[in-house]
Order: structure tokens, then sequence, then C-alpha cells
């Protein structure tokens, strides 16, 4: 049975900490087997799903406070298992790309949640339109769709919501 560990680390960012967190993790005896990292403002952020074995996460555990306060990080970590995934789901990709206005996240997880979707990923992004400087706004989704769901008629009621959103939108299935 394999172990798990979930880190999430926030902090002033600064050159070194990939370096050093990632060397704690293999000093302990552990992988990073899948993360997230960036900086948002001036702070550094990330997820890290660790795996190992039980006594090598429990030295991973008792390092992390100490790491913390010598990158001045705020360091939280919980065990966890590999998630179940269900075969009946299928993989679609959304992105849209919009005016910036406040709403658009809630919006488009109003409209997914509320036919069952889950949205396994998600991303966003704000940057000025080339010319104008528009504040423009984009967002890019991985969701989890049930097997049973009608995707011709998901993608024209996607297509309409964000017609009457003034969203520009694709929505189309991951291709592996």
């Amino acid at each position: 049975m394999q172990n798990y560990l979930v880190i999430t680390a926030l902090g002033e960012d600064r050159p070194g900490i990939i370096n050093r967190l990632s060397g704690a993790i293999a000093d302990a005896g552990c992988n990073v087997v899948d993360s997230r990292m960036t900086v948002l403002g001036g702070e550094f952020a990330v997820m890290q799903m660790i795996d190992g074995r039980w006594d090598a996460l429990a030295r991973l555990e008792d390092a992390l406070p100490g790491l913390g306060d010598e990158l001045g990080l705020h360091i939280h970590w919980k065990r966890t298992r590999e998630q179940e995934r269900s075969r009946n789901l299928l993989p679609y990709s959304v992105e849209v790309v919009a005016m910036d206005h406040p709403g658009i996240v809630h919006q488009l997880a109003q409209f997914f949640s509320g036919r069952g979707i889950n949205i396994r990923d998600l991303s966003t992004t704000r940057y000025p339109a080339a010319h104008t400087g528009t504040p423009m706004f984009a967002v890019n989704m991985l969701l989890e769709v049930p097997g049973e769901t009608q995707i011709a008629v998901l993608r024209e009621e996607f297509l309409d919501f964000c017609d009457q959103m003034n969203l520009d939108a694709v929505f189309e299935p991951v291709k592996h």
C-alpha cells in the first residue's frame, strides 16, 4: 500500500525555495508525485503530493515545521490516499477568455456543479489585451464529465451560457 502526504506552502517569493523544499523531500526518502507551484503577487504558493514509506513520510512531517521557519513559509500537510477514479468519467477541457469582471469563476463553477460535473483542475490569469490594454481574464479547466451525460446537449448549453455571459469559450475532449 502506497503512503501519501499532501503539502501546501505559502510565503514571500525568493530564489531557492523549490530547491530547499524538494531537497528536504528527497533527504527524507520521499518522492514528489504531483505538484503545482506558482507565484501570485509577491507570494510563492505550492501544493504537492508526496509518496514514500510510512517512516520516510514521518521523517518529512518532523522536518516540515523547521523548514517552514527557515524559509518563511506557512506549511500545512495531511496524510491522504490516491484518488479512486471512476471509469465512467470523461475528461474534457474548457478554455474561456473574456473581458475581466467579477464573478466569472463562480458563474462557471455554478454552471458545471449544477450538472454534477467535477472541476478537477482550474487555473486563471488576468492580462492586458494587445493594443488596447483592456483587462482580459482567461480560465482553463479540466472537467470530469459523467459518462451518461449527453455531450452534445452539454456543449450546446455551455456555449449558450457563454454567449449570455459574453464569454469566448472552447469545450473539447482531452486527447491523451
